[in-house]
């Protein structure tokens, strides 16, 4: 098989390397499609503080199961599927409170093992999620990112009354965007500084005055200007710079909360004051925690579309353009999927 590997930072290769066989309890993935994530892009350039090389990075793809391993029933061969990346193990005191995406000992296909940036992948049987017949596979590859989402929102919660705020119209702020607005059905603002990703922000639901450009117009007094009075009750922080951070603090409601989704080395200046009297809440969100069932739900019902938030499908051998497209071409792109079929 053909396998796209980070042999060491800066330093990336599509390799010749042996067809994988699934151990006991784990299914081997003709893989079809898989989206390029900043985090594969931090791997690339060793910035990843959990990433060992050398590595077949991607962690959000989707394709088939052509083979299965002990334990597992054949009838599952020819399944279309989507993989969780999280791997947990199962006995630690976050396993055991139903937090496993913080397991103690934490595995992430394309991080801590070999991922699916490769035209076979061998997972467990449980983390490969049936997709539902016509889903387009473009679609069902970046479900892991919904998840993300869908992991924050569920983190934060969500309610009637709240006006939420999303800092950066890259994918994961769009993702939670058309969540905020097509499941939870909340007046959603969100900011970026290229128009054109505020452009996709439209077509993922967000209204013509729920957009702001702070390049043009500072944020607080955007918001002012929209008659948000008092500042969001809900904010997610999907750029993660520290600034942002301090400024969320600032402008959060009283009882307000924040979501942040990433991470940074660099600490934040948070004011103890402005957090206590205003009794806000920081929820900080990693990766999902069982989150593809209701996700794949959201998408069969039509409250989500994952697709429009895709912008590219790339052969697989031309890696080193779809990385430098993503990188550095916010404004032609979003999201980026490598197409691992055999022909490509």
């Amino acid at each position: 098989m053909l396998s796209i590997v980070v042999e060491q930072p800066h330093r990336m290769a599509v390799r010749e390397r042996a067809d994988p066989s699934p151990a006991a309890g784990e299914v081997r993935v003709r893989v079809r499609l898989a989206g390029i994530c900043g985090s594969d892009l931090h791997i690339f350039h060793g910035k990843n503080p959990f990433a060992t090389y050398p590595r077949v990075i991607g962690h959000e793809f989707a394709g088939h199961i052509d083979a299965v391993g002990a334990g597992v029933s054949a009838d599952r061969i020819g399944e279309r599927v989507v993989v969780d990346p999280v791997i947990r193990c199962g006995q630690c005191h976050a396993c055991r409170i139903g937090r496993h995406n913080v397991c103690q000992r934490l595995q992430v296909i394309g991080v801590h093992r070999d991922g699916g940036f490769s035209q076979f992948a061998c997972v467990p049987a449980d983390n490969a999620y049936a997709v539902p017949a016509g889903m387009p596979t473009a679609s069902a590859a970046v479900i892991e990112t919904f998840a993300v989402a869908a992991n924050a929102t569920h983190r934060t919660g969500v309610l009637p009354t709240d006006v939420a705020l999303i800092y950066g119209a890259g994918p994961v702020g769009l993702n939670l965007l058309q969540v905020l607005k097509g499941v939870y059905g909340v007046r959603t603002f969100i900011t970026d500084h290229v128009d054109e990703r505020l452009a996709l922000a439209r077509g993922c639901g967000a209204e013509e005055d729920e957009v702001i450009n702070t390049a043009r117009e500072p944020l607080a007094r955007a918001l002012a200007r929209r008659g948000v009075a008092g500042g969001p009750t809900l904010i997610f922080d999907a750029v993660c710079h520290p600034a942002i951070l301090e400024e969320a603090v600032a402008l959060a409601a009283p009882a307000g909360r924040i979501g942040v989704l990433g991470f940074s080395a660099t600490p934040s200046a948070l004011p103890q004051q402005a957090l206590t009297s205003k009794e806000l809440t920081l929820y900080a969100s990693r990766l999902n925690c069982a989150m593809f069932p209701t996700v794949i739900d959201w998408i069969t019902r039509g409250r989500v579309d994952p697709g429009r938030i895709v912008t590219h499908q790339i052969p697989f051998r031309d890696v080193a353009d779809a990385f430098a497209l993503s990188e550095s071409q916010p404004r032609a792109c979003c999201k980026v999927l490598l197409d691992l079929s055999e022909d490509a």
